[in-house]
């Protein structure tokens, strides 16, 4: 049956979140321009893939008991009714509808253990972070199967699951726990930092990426060389083992003087600094806020005038691997880049790495499964490698000769790099007019106050994130690597976008991206709205925060109680006086947990309407759980399998 799309309330009427309209037409206009999306209910995941499918030029319409619950229509222009239908469920696959919020998937999928690991326990991201994750998946999804179908596989139906977004978030701790070789992570003490604290109560993080800046800055602050010696190797393993066990005397040194004195020091020695910002300080910044509204975290530019060019012969791709058929070129380092082009590949591209002479040293990281590190093949199995000098002519005339035949070209390098390699965008585009050229940056073209360094933590610091993920007035980054997995997706959505733009112009399109743009996809409300840092991801401000994780007589136990209505069926399962004040009701409920199974207490809650789950502690048991091995392949390591379901 075929859906009007006509009467409708926009998604910006009908939820009171501002939602950039398509305004752009003609050559200006965005890969879906002309298109409508019909949606009947709300989550934060089908709020961020609205979001961001109207800023490629949709429509987005509201139509209550026309469309199926978590599910978007797709119309195209000049139809009446959906040809493409996408679905954001809870659970993935065979799995079984054990988990229906952010906080139970968080427990079950390894999120709260590894985010919890500076902390010794398993802790709740105060962000509705995988939902999020989610909502970016979910636009891959439609954007590739309308890929497809330009070129000549139409597809009926996507969708994914905020379980498998979850489970791609901590695929690299995943892989890292189930290689050959075993992983040792230390336990941390987060009062050492970071983030760290100087003597008139500035909050900062620190960044350096080699050892030279790090010991000349630590000396010159007076730290012991023993001290700074010992403390560079987590330093720099905070990455990928979520913890950072530094001497305290570090942290003694920089509160022992002021901010002013910290960044005089840390500017003659090559140390980047990152004040942590509020989120109202970032919502002041130039280009966050226009009209209100939040842009998308992607910029797309296409080139010139298309060019008098044969068409190219390609292949319909297969149902389940819409980008069969396209070449990507991958110049990229550590995550952000590496999971763009990994997310492209799962999709079906063929994906050719850009490594220098002798492979790139991250192959070597620990823990090894045969003879590579796991964490790496976590973002990069499957790809094939082209290893070139670039600063020599032949390398630079090697990957000049990849982009002439690729559809995508992605790098993160620093600021100026890829003008220095003569490999920029006007480069590559005058040998293939058709190229998708991406830049997955740090900063992208921020104005204002900012370090040089863009990497994850101090994009964490400087977007507000560490504001928002406060413990007790305390500023916290995550040391899980938050923004450099979001901004990966956030990259390979934009250079999917350019594709469809691409196919449906025939014009090639720059892509940029940065770590800060994808920091704003958990934040859009307080951005646009100034609404204050949230407790928990599904905890209103006046509520108790109930989430735990509590122990139980066997095990942890997570619970979701993010309304009234939820406090009250919580009280009335545990026998509880729903009067009681905060402190004492969150007393009464670690007392009562007590007394029973975590198995037993899920189960109870559940039937009672309250949402619970088990808290999972060791990822490796992740191959055995009910909600996640669905999701999982196991070859050398254990990998999350593609997070998208695809139907003719």
């Amino acid at each position: 049956m075929q859906t009007s799309i006509s009467g409708q309330q926009t998604f910006a009427q009908a939820s009171g979140i501002k939602i950039p309209q398509p305004s752009r037409t003609g050559r200006d206009a965005g890969p879906l321009a002309g298109f409508t999306v019909l949606y009947a209910d709300r989550s934060r995941g089908l709020d961020v893939a609205l979001r961001h499918l109207s800023c490629l030029g949709a429509r987005a319409l509201r139509r209550p008991g026309g469309v199926e619950p978590g599910t978007l229509d797709i119309v195209p222009p000049g139809r009446s009714g959906p040809a493409l239908s996408c679905h954001i469920g809870w659970s993935c696959g065979e799995a079984p509808n054990v988990v229906a919020d952010e906080v139970s998937v968080q427990a079950t999928t390894g999120v709260m253990a590894v985010h919890g690991r500076r902390v010794g326990a398993p802790a709740p991201l105060p962000l509705e972070y995988v939902s999020a994750c989610a909502g970016v998946l979910a636009v891959h999804g439609v954007l590739a199967a309308l890929i497809a179908h330009e070129r000549g596989t139409p597809l009926s139906r996507t969708g994914t699951s905020v379980t498998h977004a979850a489970l791609l978030t901590v695929s690299q701790y995943l892989a890292a726990a189930t290689a050959d070789e075993d992983e040792v992570v230390p336990a941390d003490d987060v009062e050492a930092g970071p983030p760290f604290r100087s003597r008139d109560g500035v909050w900062f993080e620190a960044e350096a990426l080699d050892p030279q800046p790090w010991r000349a800055f630590w000396s010159e602050l007076g730290v012991p060389l023993e001290d700074v010696g010992r403390g560079w190797q987590p330093f720099v393993l905070r990455y990928p083992k979520a913890v950072s066990p530094l001497p305290r005397s570090l942290s003694g040194a920089l509160a022992a003087r002021d901010f002013a004195e910290i960044s005089e020091v840390a500017a003659r020695t090559g140390i980047s600094l990152c004040r942590v910002r509020t989120v109202a300080e970032r919502r002041t910044d130039p280009g966050v806020l226009v009209d209100g509204t939040v842009a998308g975290p992607w910029r797309l530019t296409p080139y010139g005038d298309v060019r008098d060019l044969p068409a190219p012969v390609f292949r319909a791709p297969s149902a389940d691997r819409p980008l069969e058929g396209f070449g990507v070129v991958e110049a990229g380092r550590r995550i952000q880049a590496p999971l763009a082009t990994h997310v492209l590949g799962l999709l079906g591209a063929d994906v050719i790495r850009v490594e220098p002479p002798g492979g790139d040293p991250l192959r070597g990281m620990p823990p090894m499964t045969g003879d590579c590190s796991a964490r790496f093949l976590a973002l990069n199995k499957g790809k094939r490698v082209l290893q070139a000098d670039l600063k020599s002519p032949q390398g630079r005339g090697d990957v000049l000769d990849l982009a002439r035949g690729a559809d995508a070209f992605l790098h993160n390098w620093a600021p100026g790099k890829a003008a220095a390699f003569g490999l920029d965008s006007d480069e590559l585009s005058a040998v293939n007019s058709r190229l998708v050229y991406a830049y997955a940056s740090g900063w992208g073209d921020a104005l204002g106050e900012r370090p040089p360094l863009g990497t994850d933590f101090m994009a964490q610091a400087h977007s507000g994130l560490a504001d928002m993920m406060s413990v007790d007035g305390v500023p916290r980054t995550s040391l899980m690597t938050l923004i450099d997995v979001l901004g990966g997706l956030v990259s390979a959505e934009g250079v999917l976008a350019g594709l469809l733009l691409r196919e449906r112009t025939g014009r090639g399109v720059r892509v940029d991206s940065s770590l800060l743009s994808a920091s704003t996809v958990v934040q859009y409300e307080a951005l646009e709205q100034g609404l204050e840092p949230r407790v928990s991801g599904c905890a209103k401000p006046e509520l108790p925060d109930l989430t735990g994780p509590w122990p139980t007589a066997d095990g942890l136990l997570a619970l979701s109680v993010g309304s009234h209505t939820a406090v009250g069926r919580l009280c009335g399962v545990l026998g509880l006086d729903t009067g009681l004040a905060h402190d004492a009701l969150r007393a009464a409920v670690a007392a009562q947990l007590t007394e029973r199974s975590a198995g037993d207490w899920t189960a109870l809650l559940t039937d009672a309407g309250v949402g619970a789950a088990e808290v999972l502690t060791d990822l490796r048991d992740l191959g055995r759980s009910p909600v996640a091995r669905h999701a999982l392949s196991h070859a050398e390591c254990t990998f999350v399998t593609a997070p998208w379901r695809f139907e003719a």
